[in-house]
């Protein structure tokens, strides 16, 4: 299994469009917790999302449970973003069989999920500083997992 993308129940719209755009792109499924912060629609999604959504994998999970069930029957190392995590994102060692987890814009992720992870990265940045965008930050983050994963075999 590649290296997947999770975002947990996403508030912004554009933000979920860019990021599976970057994953039809990339050829990285994206799962889709639920329930976001807008209608989850093509409509809401187009902006940033363009034309790529039709080229897009995207796995919709009615919950956190449901998305973790799915996870844990695959065999998938669970990988938190945070700005709370200690382990820089480009110091530790990634697989394929990671799902790299993003939160919420507003919150993040809940205690309870963060406890599930079996990795917790951070971007390192800034003092003083509070985060980076949620798109960007998965972007990062998600090129480094497939550059040390897959190599982005099948791209040109």
């Amino acid at each position: 299994m590649p290296v997947q993308l999770a975002l947990y129940q996403p508030d912004i719209a554009q933000n979920t469009g860019t990021l599976l755009r970057l994953g039809a792109c990339l050829g990285v499924r994206v799962h889709i917790i639920h329930p976001t912060g807008f209608a989850f629609s093509r409509k809401e999604l187009r902006r940033g999302g363009l034309d790529y959504l039709d080229l897009a994998e995207i796995v919709e999970h009615d919950s956190y449970a449901h998305f973790d069930s799915w996870r844990r029957d695959a065999g998938g190392r669970l990988v938190l973003l945070s700005t709370k995590a200690t382990d820089s994102a480009y110091t530790v060692t990634y697989s394929t069989d990671d799902v790299l987890l993003a939160g919420r814009e507003s919150a993040g992720v809940p205690d309870s999920v963060a406890a599930d992870a079996d990795l917790r990265v951070r971007i390192p940045m800034r003092e003083g500083l509070r985060s980076i965008n949620v798109a960007v930050a998965a972007a990062l983050v998600l090129g480094e997992a497939k550059r040390q994963s897959d190599g982005f075999a099948g791209l040109n």
